[in-house]
């Protein structure tokens, strides 16, 4: 009776523990797309995400590239971490998009990538 118990024991472990497999994967959220129309204004809408994250913080003259402080944000930028158009070929987006970097909320990712698609202005 022991050795039954056991095997229904070591049986059932298994399917306990990989029961929840599906629940250690989140839902994907759906992607948030800036209107066509909207403009997105590098001083109003880029430059500020960087000051909400505080990546100056890292990101400055004496830290790491690209230099993210007040006033030279936009040529530390353009064209060395950004590429005008392409967001998917931009290294900014591709840090913050797909590699998660410091948790940047997914509408800042979102006008990041519109500002891009849109030209990467300094404006």
């Amino acid at each position: 009776m022991k050795k039954l118990l056991k095997i229904v024991l070591v049986s059932c472990i298994p399917l306990v523990l990989f029961s929840c497999y599906y629940d250690e994967f989140p839902e994907l959220d759906e992607e948030i797309v800036i209107p066509p129309d909207t403009v997105v204004s590098f001083a109003n809408d880029i430059e500020p995400i960087f000051l909400t994250y505080n990546c100056a913080q890292c990101h400055n003259a004496s830290g790491q590239n690209p230099n993210l402080s007040a006033g030279s944000a936009y040529n530390a930028l353009v064209p060395t971490y950004v590429k005008a158009e392409d967001p998917n070929s931009s290294t900014l987006y591709i840090k913050l998009a797909i590699n998660g970097h410091r948790n940047v909320d997914a509408n800042s990712i979102a006008l990041i990538k519109k500002w891009i698609e849109d030209g990467a202005d300094n404006n």
